[in-house]
């Protein structure tokens, strides 16, 4: 059976790629920016680009630790590997931005490993297509909310 999932979509934000960034990258400040998605965040530690950050994060209506090893990539976005043991995934995280004519682009693309049998039953149908609505309502849509002018 197959393991893993690829979740993909693209967003246009109508902001400055920076101001995209800036905020996408402030990861401790998520759960005032992201309430829906992370309860806290915290960096443990800090080196040039690359963050360790233990992180509760709230999904399909659970809350639950994830550990991540994220590289900031300058004015450009951030790949993560995360994992949460508690849940039964690991995954790794592209978080890229680009301009466009109408401001941001975000292309977002999560590979997640599902390591437990009974998420693996339901996974394609339900976080194939459920997470990624429940990203664009709980990021994408507050982020538009707090740039968009």
């Amino acid at each position: 059976m197959k393991d893993k999932i690829t979740l993909h979509a693209k967003w246009l934000i109508k902001a400055p790629q920076a101001e995209v960034f800036n905020i996408m990258t402030d990861f401790e400040k998520w759960p005032e920016y992201f309430p829906k998605v992370a309860e806290s965040i915290r960096v443990i530690r800090h080196g040039d680009n690359n963050l360790e950050i233990i992180a509760t994060v709230k999904s399909f209506g659970q809350k639950f630790p994830v550990k991540m090893k994220t590289q900031i990539l300058p004015g450009k976005g951030y790949i993560s590997d995360n994992e949460s043991p508690k849940f039964g995934t690991s995954g790794h995280e592209d978080f890229l931005l680009s301009e466009s004519p109408d401001g941001t682009l975000i292309d977002y693309t999560y590979q997640v490993a599902i390591h437990k049998r009974w998420i693996r039953i339901v996974a394609q149908p339900l976080i194939g297509w459920f997470s990624m609505k429940y990203w664009q309502k709980a990021v994408i849509d507050e982020l538009r909310k707090r740039l968009e002018k």
